[in-house]
Parts: C-alpha cells; sequence; structure tokens
C-alpha cells in the first residue's frame, strides 16, 4: 500500500461516484428537451408534469456531478504533478475548452431552465432546455478527447521530455476518440433510457401514476430499440480500435496468453492466472474469437506472452469486468426485444415478468458503464500515457503514503455523507412520482416567491402515493 497504489485507489474511487452523475445527466438533459418538446406540440399536462418530475432529478444528479468533478481536477497537481508537468501542455487546453464552451453554456441557460418558467416565453425556455442539453453533450465531446488522446496519443512532439502540441486537430480527433465518444454518448443515453423504463414499470407494477408509467415504459422501450443495437454495433467497432491501437488491452479483455494457430477462441469464462500466464477452468468456443475479435475465421491478435509481464495491466480486473459490461449489453437487448414482443400483443403493460425485469435493470446502465471504465483505465496500465508515461512516473515525488491514505479516508466519510444524502433524496423524488406541477408565481400581480424546482414536496411520499391511486 504505497503512495502510488493509494493514489490509484483515490483517483478510481472519485472517478467512480463522479462518472455516474455525467451518465445521468446527459441523457436526461436529452430527455427533458423531448419532453418539452412534447409539450409545446400537445400541451397535454402529464407532459408538463413529467418534465418537472425528471426536472429535480436532473438538478440534484447535475450538482452532484460538478461538485465530484471539482476533486478530479485538484487530483491532477496533488497525486499526478509529473502528469500534469509533462502533459500539461496538451491536457490543460482540452479541459479548459470544456469549462469555455461546455460548462458556461449549461451555467448560463441551467438557470433559466430551473426557475423560468413563466417568466420567460415557453419557446424561450425551451430553448434554454436544448442549450443545457446541447453543453452536456459538448462536455462529453471535450472530455472524451482527453482521456483518449491518453489512451491513443497523437498530434504531439517531445520536447526535453514535455509534450508539446504539434497538430490540434490529430490531437483532438485521435485515432480512439471518434469509437469511444459514440460508445459513451450511447452508454448515457441508455443507462438514462433504462432508469426511465424502470421508473415507469415500477409505478405500474406498484398501480401509482398508472398514465405517466405507461408513457414512460413506451418510450423507454422505443428508444431502448434504437440505441442497444447501434451500441453493440459500436461497440464492436471500438473493439477493432482497440485491437489495432492497443493489442495488450484487447489481449487482457479476452485473457488471450499464447497463438492459436488457425483461430482464436472466445473465452466465455476463466480463471486468469498471471502467475502460471494461463487460464484456469477455462470455457471457450474455438475459432469464435477471430470471428468477433477480426471478423475472419483465422484471424490473430496479440498474446500476452508477445509482450513482456511489466507491460502488461492487470487480467482479471479487465477480464471480468469486460465480462460483466458485454453481459449486461446483452441482457438489456434480450429484454428489449422482449418488450417489443410483447408490446406487439398489446401486452407491454400487463406482463409482469417484463414490468419486474425492467425493474431489476433500472441501475443496470451505471453498472455497465463503471465495468467499462475500468477495462478503459485499468487496461491501459502500466501506462498513464500509453506506451509513453508509466503511471509510475507520473506520480507527484514528494506524496507521502500517510497523507494519501488520509485524504483518501476523508474522501470516502465525505462522500458517502454528501452522496448518500443526495441518493436519499433522489429516492424519495422518485417514490413521490410526477405530481401536478404547482404554477409559478403570478409576475402580473406582483409576486416574487420563487418557484422551488428542487422541492419534493410537503406531503410525504405515501400520502402523494395514495392521491395518485385515487
Amino acid at each position: 500500500m504505497d503512495a502510488l497504489l493509494l493514489s490509484r485507489i483515490q483517483f478510481g474511487f472519485v472517478i467512480s461516484c463522479h462518472i455516474v452523475f455525467p451518465a445521468l445527466t446527459i441523457g436526461l438533459a436529452s430527455w427533458l428537451a423531448f419532453i418539452e418538446f412534447r409539450w409545446l406540440r400537445t400541451r397535454d399536462a402529464l407532459w408538463r408534469d413529467l418534465y418537472f418530475f425528471w426536472l429535480k432529478i436532473f438538478a440534484i444528479s447535475f450538482g452532484m456531478g460538478v461538485v465530484s468533478g471539482i476533486v478530479l481536477s485538484f487530483q491532477f497537481g496533488t497525486n499526478w504533478a509529473v502528469l500534469s508537468e509533462r502533459a500539461g501542455n496538451i491536457l490543460g487546453p482540452l479541459l479548459s475548452y470544456e469549462v469555455l464552451t461546455a460548462f458556461f453554456l449549461e451555467a448560463s441557460f441551467l438557470g433559466v431552465m430551473l426557475f423560468g418558467w413563466k417568466r420567460v416565453s415557453h419557446k424561450l425556455h425551451f430553448f434554454a432546455t436544448c442549450m443545457v442539453a446541447l453543453g452536456t453533450l459538448i462536455s462529453t465531446f471535450w472530455i472524451i478527447s482527453a482521456n483518449s488522446w491518453m489512451q491513443t496519443p497523437a498530434g504531439y512532439t517531445i520536447v526535453d521530455g514535455i509534450f508539446e502540441p504539434a497538430s490540434w486537430w490529430d490531437i483532438v480527433f485521435n485515432p480512439s476518440f471518434p469509437y469511444r465518444l459514440a460508445h459513451m454518448v450511447l452508454a448515457a443515453f441508455i443507462t438514462t433510457c433504462f432508469v426511465i423504463g424502470g421508473v415507469g414499470a415500477s409505478y405500474l407494477r406498484r398501480g401509482v401514476h398508472v398514465e405517466a408509467g405507461k408513457r414512460m415504459l413506451k418510450h423507454a422501450v422505443v428508444f431502448a430499440a434504437l440505441a442497444v443495437p447501434a451500441q453493440v454495433f459500436v461497440g464492436d467497432l471500438h473493439g477493432l480500435n482497440v485491437g489495432e491501437h492497443q493489442p495488450t488491452k484487447l489481449a487482457a479483455m479476452e485473457a488471450h496468453w499464447e497463438r492459436h494457430e488457425g483461430g482464436v477462441p472466445l473465452v466465455l469464462f476463466a480463471v486468469p492466472n498471471e502467475r502460471e500466464e494461463r487460464n484456469d477452468y477455462e470455457i471457450a468456443i474455438p475459432k469464435l474469437g477471430s470471428l468477433v475479435l477480426t471478423h475472419t475465421l483465422d484471424g490473430q491478435i496479440q498474446p500476452l506472452k508477445a509482450v513482456p509481464a511489466s507491460e502488461r495491466p492487470p487480467v482479471k480486473p479487465v477480464f471480468y469486468a469486460f465480462r460483466v459490461m458485454v453481459g449486461l449489453g446483452l441482457a438489456m437487448l434480450a429484454l428489449v426485444l422482449a418488450s417489443l414482443w410483447a408490446w406487439r400483443r398489446r401486452r407491454l403493460f400487463d406482463s409482469v415478468w417484463l414490468l419486474n425485469g425492467w425493474r431489476a435493470m433500472t441501475l443496470s446502465g451505471f453498472v455497465a458503464i463503471l465495468a467499462g471504465w475500468y477495462v478503459v483505465e485499468i487496461g491501459r496500465q502500466p501506462y498513464v500515457i500509453y506506451g509513453l508515461l508509466r503511471t509510475a512516473d507520473a506520480l507527484s515525488p514528494n506524496v507521502g503514503a500517510g497523507s494519501v491514505l488520509a485524504s483518501l479516508i476523508v474522501f470516502v466519510v465525505v462522500y458517502l455523507t454528501v452522496f448518500g444524502a443526495g441518493i436519499w433524496y433522489l429516492h424519495k423524488l422518485v417514490r413521490t412520482g410526477p405530481l401536478p406541477h404547482e404554477p409559478a408565481p403570478d409576475t402580473d400581480d406582483g409576486e416574487k416567491t420563487p418557484a422551488r424546482p428542487l422541492s419534493v414536496g410537503n406531503r410525504s411520499p405515501d400520502t402523494a402515493i395514495t392521491e395518485a391511486r385515487t
């Protein structure tokens, strides 16, 4: 438990707590824009109630995402000062562009989105919602660009050990960036989709907010039917890109130790034995790995033994995390196909096992995203900038294990307290459900009291549920 390992654990813990909130808000912002557009077209009060219901959840999630993201930037200076010193000329501007474009855009229109109902025109309010949604996507663009450059660096020169930009186009649009951007945006949308569908299915099972539940579940099924197959396609392209630019990571994902003449098997399950450089209890399908990984029957990928042990990532976490991500993706696809079949038979809202399936998969997107990021980040080890700067060499030279451990304990306690309270409040909002929206103050009569867009209301969830049933 030296300073290096503790710093990696600390960064991993903080970013794991952070990523779940942007993953939700990216999708929710676009969902809110869609809901408000539908309300503008139909003037259906249920669309308006759904908008303000999900707006509360978005606002709380957005706030927790901002708070947890600030801590990450400080760690570049405290724990990873050498990385900041050597790659700051490239990573610094990329992260600054995210602030100058996305964060300022979101901050400018978020207040209108939260507090501007009936204070500005409906079209202007809808425009503000769209700008916030656009801001979340622009933020994703720059963050994924910076992280992708660390995975597949391009457009740089090294002068006295310092990375200098040579081509900003090549830096931003590095080889893995297009695939990883599409993969992350789809993952965020799918995560939000299953949260919406799971909440809707929960209302239908409990017999509350039935019309709202039907509307949420129906739109979740439609969107998932488009997004999940698209994610499978993009994931396949991303895998081919990993095989080209990060072959050691791909070998760890598949626990592929040796070259197999005639075709690579697809390992379904195994216990990777890194000491003996083999797999124990392996269950594999011969040659299928070549078809999946190279799209040929006899294609080859670089085995782990092709590089020294010091150049390999930890195999077990990469291998298992990848299978968690893929397994959840296949479960999502199966649930969506079953939902489409039930919808065709007009039993989507009456099938108990389907509703329970959506409820069980409500948080599956978060697990899949975390597993995917573990594959990405652990798989590039032992490098922080792939092939160029080792993680051990990026650590701040004077940081001590004691100070890192102390700060890690503080982070765990604070995060569990703050985010525990936030998640409890989100649960309370969801349990209460979409209620008729209270109108904003009548400014024509001189009312000055601001609306309370984040309030869950004075009624208890049980009272609200009873009223919803009646």
